[in-house]
């Protein structure tokens, strides 16, 4: 499988505003992960809502699906990016946040 977009992640200050809003103007159906996240689970390129300030970007987060998250880290690094965020766990699988040569963060992630 080659990597690809797999998720979308927003800052949502107003986290049920924000899912309320989606739904309504989409038809998407987000399901909730705590009281601070929420997102689509559609398998293709899904949209997640971070609604805790101290975990959400700052800007929209491309969040790239990878097979092997370490192998992954290490190509970032050798290729000149740089880490913002070390490897978490978080329900569905593993991540890491990086900023690349011009400054815009994206993260990697392995579904379990």
């Amino acid at each position: 499988m080659m990597a690809r977009i797999n998720f979308v992640e927003l800052p949502a200050q107003n986290l049920k505003a924000a899912k309320t809003f989606y739904e309504t103007v989409f038809g998407w159906s987000l399901t909730e992960f705590g009281p601070d996240y929420a997102c689509t689970m559609t398998g293709s390129v899904d949209l997640g809502l971070q609604g805790d300030p101290s975990e959400a970007p700052a800007a929209p987060l491309p969040v790239v699906e990878v097979k092997d998250l370490e192998a992954a880290l290490k190509a970032v690094t050798q290729a000149g990016g740089t880490l913002t965020k070390q490897i978490f766990s978080f329900p569905g699988g593993r991540r890491f946040h990086f900023r690349d040569p011009n400054g815009m963060e994206l993260a990697i992630m392995q579904p379990d």
